[in-house]
């Protein structure tokens, strides 16, 4: 899972190695028609290398090293750069070899043994070995790395051994329905460029400002608070890419962004709502650009900080989902594109329990559960109190989420009918980060985007609460058993039935206010072919420019 709301608008946070993520929703009928432009296929002409591709990266990142990065757009980035063993085939969504010429699974699903393909390099020209995978794998596993959103992946990954220098196995301690998934998806490092580095020194080594992979694009420069650069590497061992470089340039305010787009400064951005139905609907806009629209897996939740004593009944917890009025929220604020959603599953998968329905919008009902746990207005002051204790606390976002200012202005109204003061605060992304990963917080709005298969343990398992993804500190006793039986379950069908007990266990608790899935709305200028969107979005490293269109040298 991945946090990846900076390029929409509320904010997502990371879960699993990136290997993809994506939203499904359907809007009004004839808008759909009207807005999205149909994805160009293979054209008859000549497919050309040369011009760049510049889009839009609404934060700075905290780091390009691919084990200790958290969020989606780091991973774009680092998508570029480094590969794995395995990857999505963007058609059928079936692993298929990238790294890896073959493997095999043993008959207990315990032993995973990889084959590599010839004549693989890193961009500085050193040999790609089994060394540099067991090396990757050290790093997840080493406790001081700042990567507990992968750890828990890998904590049943008994032992990692080359059998020799093309041929690598690994054994776990028990079947894990993802284990070739994950071991498949992560992204492997130069143990080279990295030397002997471990723990602390791992986590702040340069590498992940300046990295070096093995993928089609290699890193140029990164200026602070202005962009990342990428090149087209030219010895690259696998299929042929045409853009020379990828530009991301670095603007946190989305209205400029789109400005600079439509100046045709950029050539690939993320749409807000507004954007998407009022902003970018003009004739002379519809002759540069495509507007996409396509699923996107994933959704958006203001999680409340457990540990503290105004949010640790669970009748608190329900009161304060029944006074935020979503749909309204989607029908106004988004034009209607999105859908509100109950649970911690994408909606349109098996696990996700449709016949939960979200918990109304019902200001009286929300303040009989806010009476029923002892919060009352006892000394008249205006604001509910228990104990003697005020309820206020503070709302969080990240900065360049739109919709998280919207979201928490109109949370600060609704709460305040009822007698609960709550203030609003805006962080930069990596303060804002770092501020969930202390657990220093009341509570924020964030995102997750999911993987294909959806393990909820990362992010909701007891043993991540201190350390881990969990950061909201949920704690259930049943939760943890189905979490952890639901590992070793192979059937989707029935795992799936497991994970919708745990979801109406979530709907119950409301340690999130779940929030809405959206679709990814974006733009592109029209140069580009050879743009087919997949189930799971666009892949650019199919894209080229003819040589007429051309716009940078």
């Amino acid at each position: 899972m991945s946090r990846s709301d900076r390029s929409k608008t509320w904010l997502t946070r990371a879960v699993v190695p990136v290997i993809l993520m994506s939203l499904l929703i359907s809007a009004c009928s004839k808008a759909k028609e009207d807005r999205v432009a149909e994805p160009a296929g293979q054209t008859a002409g000549e497919m050309v290398t040369g011009d760049w591709l510049v889009r839009h990266l609404s934060s700075e990142p905290a780091t390009l090293n691919p084990i200790t990065a958290t969020d989606a757009y780091e991973s774009v980035i680092n998508g570029y750069i480094y590969e794995s063993l395995l990857q999505l085939d963007n058609e059928t969504l079936e692993l298929v070899p990238r790294l890896a010429e073959s493997w095999e699974v043993s008959e207990d699903k315990l032993q995973f043994t990889f084959t590599l393909k010839e004549g693989l390099h890193w961009q500085d020209g050193k040999p790609l070995t089994t060394e540099d995978i067991l090396y990757t794998f050290d790093r997840v596993k080493d406790p001081l790395v700042d990567a507990p959103h992968l750890r828990s992946y890998y904590k049943d990954l008994k032992k990692v051994e080359a059998l020799d220098d093309k041929t690598v196995r690994f054994t776990y301690a028990f079947p894990y329905f993802k284990a070739l998934d994950m071991i498949g998806g992560l992204s492997i490092l130069p143990r080279h460029i990295f030397g002997s580095s471990e723990g602390q020194e791992f986590n702040a080594h340069p590498s992940g400002r300046e990295p070096v992979g093995s993928g089609p694009y290699r890193f140029v420069k990164w200026e602070t608070g202005k962009e990342i650069v990428l090149e087209r590497y030219p010895d690259y061992w696998g299929k042929k890419h045409y853009l020379d470089r990828i530009v991301f340039k670095i603007i946190t305010d989305t209205t400029v962004a789109l400005q600079v787009l439509k100046k045709q400064e950029m050539d690939f951005m993320g749409l807000t709502p507004i954007q998407w139905v009022r902003q970018t609907d003009s004739e002379r806009f519809n002759s540069n650009f495509d507007k996409l629209r396509y699923p996107s897996l994933g959704y958006s939740y203001v999680g409340w900080n457990l540990r503290k004593p105004m949010f640790a009944d669970r009748k608190v917890r329900r009161a304060l989902t029944m006074l935020l009025d979503r749909q309204e929220f989607v029908e106004n604020i988004w034009y209607g594109l999105g859908r509100v959603v109950s649970g911690n599953f994408f909606i349109d998968t098996p696990e996700y329990d449709k016949s939960i329905l979200p918990l109304p919008y019902d200001p009286e009902g929300a303040l009989k559960l806010l009476e029923e746990a002892g919060w009352t207005d006892h000394d008249g002051d205006g604001i509910i109190d228990k104990d003697g204790t005020p309820f206020r606390f503070e709302f969080t976002y990240s900065s360049g989420s739109t919709t998280g200012e919207q979201l928490g202005t109109i949370l600060k109204e609704s709460l305040k009918k009822v007698g609960i003061e709550m203030t609003i605060r805006q962080l930069e992304w990596a303060l804002f980060t770092q501020l969930l990963d202390d657990r220093a917080f009341d509570a924020v709005t964030l995102g997750w985007s999911l993987p294909v298969l959806a393990d909820p343990y990362q992010v909701w398992h007891s043993s991540q609460a201190e350390r881990g993804s969990n950061f909201v500190g949920f704690v259930n006793g049943e939760a943890d058993r189905i979490i952890e039986e639901a590992r070793s379950e192979f059937d989707r069908e029935k795992r799936s039935a497991m994970y919708r007990r745990f979801h109406r266990i979530l709907h119950e608790e409301q340690p999130y206010t779940f929030l809405f899935s959206r679709d990814s709305l974006v733009v592109l200028e029209k140069r580009y072919e050879n743009v087919k969107v997949y189930p799971l979005g666009p892949d650019s490293t199919e894209w080229y420019v003819p040589a007429k269109d051309q716009r940078y040298r």
